[in-house]
């Protein structure tokens, strides 16, 4: 998966490295082994730049029991089109990634887009990288080029282009401006 070459990139292009005497730490199950501050990574597939991913933190903590990646104040992962133009994307306030298990937590203001232009809104979200799986037991908004769709719980397919809304709770028509004027970066 793409973020495998992006964890790789990270460690090699590094922006600011916070480094500690590994002697003064009494627990390194608690301690980040690598810092990184305000990174930007680009990612190419076949030669061809397809993905940026944005984080002001990111913290590695590998020798914790679970092996996980700490993004506190959020991050952005955004794909291209051919033309270089962000075709989806998703971003949020808080982000988890449990390097072993290949399984991200997202939280806060959760917001995404898919190829189709739809956008998704939630507060938690669980993304599964081997089973290539996104679901969410929280409220969850839709913004389709006609209509919202509101529920609560949702599973989907990690490119959001297949999906199921566990409990609907409304289906509202959008006005055009509605359905245009909101992207990634804002909420409904």
């Amino acid at each position: 998966m793409a973020f495998l070459s992006i964890a790789a990139l990270l460690l090699l292009n590094s922006c600011e490295k916070e480094h500690k005497n590994e002697s003064s730490i009494s627990d390194r199950k608690n301690a980040p082994v690598l810092y990184e501050d305000s990174i930007t990574a680009l990612v190419s597939d076949s030669g061809i730049l397809r993905y940026r991913l944005t984080a002001m933190k990111w913290y590695v903590f590998d020798k914790a029991d679970t092996p996980y990646w700490d993004f506190p104040d959020g991050i952005r992962f955004e794909r291209f089109d051919i033309n270089y133009n962000i075709d989806a994307a998703i971003e949020c306030d808080k982000a988890v990634y449990f390097s072993e298990m290949e399984k991200w937590h997202l939280e806060g203001n959760i917001r995404a887009q898919n190829l189709n232009g739809e956008r998704f809104y939630t507060d938690e979200l669980y993304w599964d990288q081997k089973n290539e799986t996104v679901e969410s037991d929280e409220k969850i908004t839709i913004i389709q080029k006609d209509k919202k769709i509101l529920g609560k719980g949702f599973r989907a397919n990690q490119t959001f282009s297949q999906y199921t809304i566990l409990q609907p709770t409304g289906i509202f028509p959008v006005e055009e401006s509605e359905s245009t004027t909101d992207t990634p970066g804002s909420t409904p």
